[in-house]
């Protein structure tokens, strides 16, 4: 610890810029790890209504995008995507109508996969 110290009052600016940085590396790969935790383990996900278009791409390893072309659905206004759900109020439909679209159009981009 003293050496620490030591090295501290020496260059502080060196040391702090470390610290700094060491920090910012571990939240890094904190997110990183808990990403990957959870995503592995929600792969291929059955397409439910509180899912966004983002979500089921994610899921289902496809661009969410490519995905509401494929579907018919609106792509996300000012980086605000919407729910299945939300998506199907709007329209003045059931659900499980967008839900059976989103699921046609997850077929469709796989068949199209080299």
């Amino acid at each position: 610890m003293q050496r620490f110290v030591h090295l501290f009052r020496r260059h502080p600016k060196l040391v702090s810029a470390l610290l700094l940085s060491s920090t910012l590396a571990l939240v890094f790969l904190g997110r990183f790890l808990v990403q990957l935790i959870y995503w592995s383990g929600h792969q291929n996900e059955p397409v439910q209504a509180w899912m966004t278009m983002g979500y089921v791409g994610h899921s289902w390893d496809l661009n969410p995008r490519r995905l509401d072309e494929l579907a018919g659905l609106p792509k996300p206004v000012n980086g605000h995507p919407k729910t299945l759900a939300e998506i199907a109020k709007e329209r003045g439909v059931p659900v499980s109508e967008v839900i059976a679209q989103v699921e046609a159009a997850i077929a469709q981009a796989k068949a199209l996969e080299p």
